[in-house]
């Protein structure tokens, strides 16, 4: 599962193996720079490994006419002015990843435009996430692809055929990439996140697998890590009462750091096969604490020929182990014992 993190430029001090796990702000900024700014702090805070931002050029990619999907915002007369509202110039963009790098965050953003491709490239994006609505988008594509960078393609609102092309065309490049599951809907419920999904992609394009959700929960990463997944996304919340399209399928800071520590557990638990018959001869130790011996229910006379009566099984596991009880019915005592007393095989005349 290494094998695509390591095919990107990471900041100096990140780590090498297990999942790429990508904090998504998306729009959940609401335009701030501050607030920007303060969630890859708390992203870097988290354990993540990459903050993911989405680059917005209104007058690049969409028409003054374009039609809310969802009328959310009350202070947008359009969804062309709330993509205008999202915009940051360059220098705001170079200094959200002079931040991430700082926090030893890989920068990512999501380009809707050939302009947004262009700044991006001048910041010196070291891979590129293909949004849901894009992967059809071959010049957008090229853009990317002349860059050199790897490439992380969602596959939110695509069939398997759009995804073919677009795999082919990074593939014609001869580029690493990662194709991520998602399913484009905001939340996601359980049935729809699709994890089956990460087999089919990994066996029909033979690259690294990924996925990008929407869930709004833990859940549905730490069953794709099971899985064997290379990347995760996730949606980041400070706060779930936030205001943004974004927040209903986020997740919160806490929440992120919980997933991190799930996906390294469960990454560490995959890794690491044991074989059962060494681990038991390990644990011995805990077996004189943990088990049980043959132990006299009363005080008993030399000479006595023990029944099931006299004995029982209780702690520790130090003497005649408790699942020879019966084998001991009708053996001779040697010598007096009292009530509780451990039996030893030095205890009992030889069977005859």
């Amino acid at each position: 599962m290494t094998a695509f993190r390591n095919s990107i430029a990471m900041p100096p001090g990140t780590r090498s193996d297990g999942a790429l796990i990508i904090g998504e702000v998306a729009q959940s900024h609401d335009g701030s720079l501050g607030l920007a700014h303060a969630f890859i702090d708390a992203i870097a805070a988290a354990g993540a490994d990459a903050v993911k931002f989405q680059t917005h050029i209104a007058a690049a990619e969409s028409t003054p006419g374009e039609p809310w999907r969802v009328k959310f915002s009350r202070q947008d007369a359009s969804r062309y002015d709330y993509w205008k509202r999202m915009e940051f110039t360059e220098q705001q963009w170079a200094g959200l990843k002079a931040h991430a790098e700082e926090r030893r965050l890989l920068f990512l953003s999501s380009a809707f435009s050939g302009e947004a491709v262009s700044l991006l490239e001048r910041l010196g994006l070291e891979a590129w996430k293909v949004a849901s609505g894009e992967v059809s988008n071959a010049e957008l594509l090229d853009a990317m692809l002349r860059s050199r960078k790897p490439m992380l393609l969602s596959s939110g609102m695509s069939d398997l055929s759009e995804l073919d092309r677009a795999v082919a065309q990074i593939k014609a490049a001869s580029l690493p990439f990662a194709v991520m599951q998602c399913t484009s809907m905001y939340p996601c419920p359980p049935e729809k996140v699709g994890v089956n999904m990460l087999e089919v992609y990994r066996d029909r394009y033979e690259g690294a697998v990924g996925l990008s959700d929407h869930s709004g929960t833990i859940y549905a990463g730490l069953a794709a890590t099971a899985l064997g997944c290379d990347v995760i996304e996730v949606h980041v919340a400070l706060s779930k009462d936030m205001f943004g399209p974004d927040v209903p399928s986020s997740i919160t800071q806490s929440e992120l750091r919980q997933l991190v520590d799930g996906v390294r557990f469960i990454e560490a638990m995959n890794a690491n096969a044991i074989n059962k018959d060494a681990m038991a001869e390990s644990l011995s130790p805990l077996r004189a604490l943990f088990t049980k011996s043959v132990v006299t229910r009363q005080g008993l006379p030399q000479g006595t020929v023990l029944r099931a009566e006299h004995l029982t099984a209780k702690k520790p596991g130090t003497g005649i182990p408790a699942n020879r009880l019966k084998d001991l019915v009708g053996r001779t005592l040697r010598r007096t014992v009292g009530a509780d007393e451990l039996l030893a095989e030095s205890d009992l005349e030889e069977p005859s």
